[in-house]
């Protein structure tokens, strides 16, 4: 019985091999070509295949591993990042509208992320900026009003009012005390005078030219005598450089009774820096705070600038002339000055909080403008050039177009993980 079941068998088993129809290798390599094509063509047309999960150290982004475990390096537990949480195969290839963007990180946030990452955007715009310059200077005599005291009139010193070198001389301070019989003359001429309006002007021109002041011939008038001691004033404002003056000593028109520096009007020289250099014009009006005069400002115009830079400092010298008839300015005084300028046109601005400069290159995060849900929370960092920047924006010259958003509050964060998970530096 068993030998006919395996009789049956054989005559089965041989009946199925003469009805199976053999393979044709050119059909077969068509096929085969036909698959290979259609693939092709499948890849051709449909993005890159998304990268799998992968685990990765944040401390060592290079050590990639498809199962969890310890980073061989540090011994860090490695981090799953998952590929649902990374960019579409087409927001790799992205074309930018500037060139210096290539090759620039782009990222898109995972959702644990989305959350917690509250970014502030800023709309890129045109406007006119507005620069304040600050300035730090010192007041210096001015090298053109070193002067003397000269008396007038010939006549002898009874006493000297100022009593060293040193000593600060106002306007109009009362410097000596002289006898002049040729003065105490001329005053007499004046009381006689005094019905007689054409000899009492010549009078009048007189006492003043010889540096008697309108007060004093009028309290002569008034009191109908002319002292035989009269007090001499002084025509400007100075220190001491040289006391020539001595009670008793006699001099002739034109002597010197002091040498002074001439302090009604100083200099007050200021640093400019090197990159501000260039808005800095005479006729600008600057506004001056002194140390030794709180809630004291004074505005002077800027009358020179030096034309050579200073190599050590990177800074340029201006000045201002001041006025300083009270005498409250003394050379060597620290002075605080700010210069508001008004910059031309209207560049491409964004605020300083939205670049990261570092040292090498500045870069802004942008948001990649798409409408499609996986581009939605996408921000691809950008290489910008500068030009001027204000205490709050930053002209922008290149590496930006108006309407962009850029990231103002969260820029470092996505910095630190493009850093941590990019090649990028």
């Amino acid at each position: 019985m068993t030998r006919v079941i395996l009789f049956i068998w054989l005559v089965v088993l041989a009946a199925c091999e003469q009805t199976a129809t053999p393979p044709v290798a050119t059909d077969d390599h068509a096929g085969h070509a036909e698959h290979a094509h259609h693939d092709h063509q499948t890849n051709m047309t449909s993005a890159k295949p998304v990268a799998a999960d992968y685990y990765t150290c944040s401390m060592h982004p290079d050590i990639k591993q498809s199962e969890p475990g310890e980073c061989p390096i540090c011994g860090m537990n490695l981090t799953l990042i998952s590929a649902e949480d990374s960019l579409p195969a087409t927001a790799a290839s992205t074309d930018t509208t500037d060139a210096q963007t290539d090759g620039m990180p782009m990222l898109k946030l995972k959702k644990g992320q989305i959350n917690h990452f509250n970014a502030t955007l800023y709309e890129v715009q045109r406007q006119q900026l507005h620069k304040q310059i600050r300035m730090l200077g010192s007041v210096l005599q001015s090298e053109e009003r070193e002067s003397s005291i000269p008396i007038r009139v010939a006549g002898r010193v009874e006493k000297v009012y100022i009593q060293s070198t040193g000593s600060f001389i106002r306007t109009g301070e009362a410097i000596v005390d002289i006898y002049s019989p040729q003065l105490i003359t001329a005053g007499e001429e004046y009381l006689l005078v005094k019905n007689n309006q054409r000899l009492l002007a010549q009078a009048e021109k007189k006492l003043k030219l010889w540096g008697i002041k309108a007060w004093q011939y009028q309290s002569w008038r008034k009191n109908n005598k002319v002292p035989n001691h009269i007090t001499l004033y002084s025509p400007l404002a100075g220190i001491v450089k040289k006391r020539h003056a001595r009670a008793g000593r006699y001099f002739q028109e034109g002597a010197k009774l002091f040498e002074v520096y001439d302090l009604s009007k100083v200099w007050v020289e200021l640093d400019v820096y090197e990159q501000d250099i260039n808005l800095v014009k005479t006729g600008q009006e600057v506004s001056l705070r002194f140390i030794a005069l709180p809630n004291t400002e004074i505005s002077g115009a800027i009358d020179f600038i030096s034309p050579f830079l200073n190599s050590a400092s990177r800074t340029l010298k201006i000045r201002t002339t001041i006025d300083n008839s009270m005498g409250k300015l003394k050379p060597g005084m620290i002075a605080e000055a700010t210069l508001q300028v008004k910059l031309d046109g209207e560049p491409i601005v964004v605020p300083r909080s939205a670049v990261i400069d570092t040292g090498k290159r500045q870069v802004v995060w942008v948001k990649v403008p798409h409408t499609a849900p996986a581009y939605r929370h996408v921000y691809q960092a950008r290489v910008i050039t500068s030009g001027y920047q204000t205490s709050e924006y930053l002209e922008i010259t290149s590496g930006l177009a108006v309407g962009e958003q850029v990231v103002l509050e969260g820029n470092f964060l996505l910095d630190a993980q493009a850093q941590l998970f990019h090649d990028y530096r």
